[in-house]
């Protein structure tokens, strides 16, 4: 039976007694003060789930009352923090917990009879996935450009670390120049890294061309064959969980072709949010500019948003213009591909097919979409521009009802 743990030692249990409140509903979810010393004293503790208190005060009670290890049932993949294993313990998942329970209230005498730690199991599946505290979309302030952006690696993250007292574990600070860690902050520095990479490969590239690279170059499939899952959900996700799909450095590397933007397309993106001047001023740091007013349907983003609300009338219509630039070979043809298109969107990309015969030409596109009855909060597609070479360049298509 396996469980997740981040106790940071290699330590090797066997023959320990089991312990389990049975029949004391406050002992059986080891609340605070709830268990006594004389009972789990170097023994195993057995801790039911319970919506009223939380791992952290059970292990917190547990470690108090000198007990040896911990065994938790919970389905909270964080339930703790890499800092908070001051004692060996085991994050397990309730439907395996009933095994456990069943064990250890029908056998007179419990044991544990083999618990290990530091043991890194690969190849699980469905990988990767949406963890639970990943930041999701809509943007509220302008939810026509997807948020967010890009999946990357930020869960279980081994990394280079201040070399300072971080865990107590016995009599004992444990100090390392490197913590497991997970987060969002942990995300970025792989994003940031990519893109410092392709900066390196690709001096003459704007940073819009960069973000392009990354995120028409993702996957939005697990290594079941299916859209990546959301952790929070149990369920498939959507791009405003994965954005354009899990980031995909080596393809980044070559494109094909970019989504790519100067300063006044961020200009008119800004002032189409309705800023006074004064907030442009501060904004683009100049006293003087022009906006042409443009619709953010034209903003020329690797992804493509309509945004519907409760006022919309079906059957509905949106257009929306984009321009991609030639990366790759100076000879290349591009054909339109639709997957993934749910009932009630129909979408038309005219042309169906881009010819370039240079590199860093420019071609032009339209895609219309239309939906012809309500629908639930978001529904999606991709539009995928493929060439000879082998090139697939991605963009979702997503539809929000905001």
């Amino acid at each position: 039976m396996e469980g997740t743990s981040y106790f940071p030692e290699r330590v090797f249990i066997d023959d320990l007694p089991l312990y389990y409140g049975k029949g004391n509903r406050s002992k059986e979810i080891c609340n605070n003060k709830a268990l006594d010393r004389k009972e789990v004293a170097g023994k195993v503790v057995l801790c039911d789930y319970s919506t009223k208190i939380d791992v952290y005060q059970q292990i917190t009670e547990v470690k108090r009352r000198g007990a040896y290890a911990a065994i938790f049932l919970t389905d909270e993949y964080f339930a703790l923090d890499t800092f908070d294993y001051s004692i060996p313990g085991l994050l397990l998942p309730t439907a395996s917990g009933t095994l456990v329970k069943e064990y250890v209230t029908k056998v007179r005498n419990p044991k544990v009879e083999k618990m290990k730690f530091v043991l890194t199991r690969f190849g699980g599946k469905p990988a990767p996935q949406v963890a639970n505290f990943s930041s999701k979309g809509p943007n509220p302030i302008s939810p026509g450009v997807l948020k967010p952006d890009i999946l990357a690696p930020g869960v279980d993250v081994l990394a280079a670390y201040v070399p300072k007292p971080f865990i107590l574990v016995g009599k004992y600070y444990l100090v390392s120049d490197y913590v497991v860690q997970s987060g969002t902050s942990m995300a970025a520095p792989h994003v940031a890294g990519v893109g410092a990479l392709l900066k390196a490969v690709h001096p003459e590239w704007s940073p819009a061309a960069i973000r392009s690279a990354m995120m028409t170059t993702t996957y939005a499939m697990d290594n079941n064959g299916t859209i990546l899952n959301s952790q929070l959900t149990g369920l498939s996700g959507t791009p405003l969980e994965f954005g354009a799909g899990h980031i995909n450095p080596n393809k980044a590397m070559d494109p094909g072709l970019i989504y790519d933007m100067g300063l006044q397309d961020y200009i008119e993106f800004v002032c189409g949010l309705g800023y006074t001047k004064k907030q442009m001023r501060v904004l683009i740091r100049r006293t003087q500019w022009s906006c042409n007013h443009k619709s953010i349907h034209d903003l020329n983003y690797p992804s493509i948003t309509a945004v519907l609300t409760s006022k919309t009338r079906y059957p509905v219509e949106m257009n929306f213009s984009r321009v991609v630039t030639n990366v790759g070979k100076h000879k290349a043809i591009y054909r339109a591909h639709l997957e993934n298109i749910p009932t009630g969107m129909r979408i038309r990309v005219k042309p169906t097919t881009l010819t370039f015969t240079r590199k860093y030409q420019n071609q032009s596109f339209v895609v219309s979409i239309e939906l012809d009855r309500d629908f639930p909060s978001v529904i999606f597609g991709f539009l995928k521009w493929i060439d000879q070479d082998s090139h697939i360049v991605s963009s979702p298509i997503v539809a929000i009802n905001y």
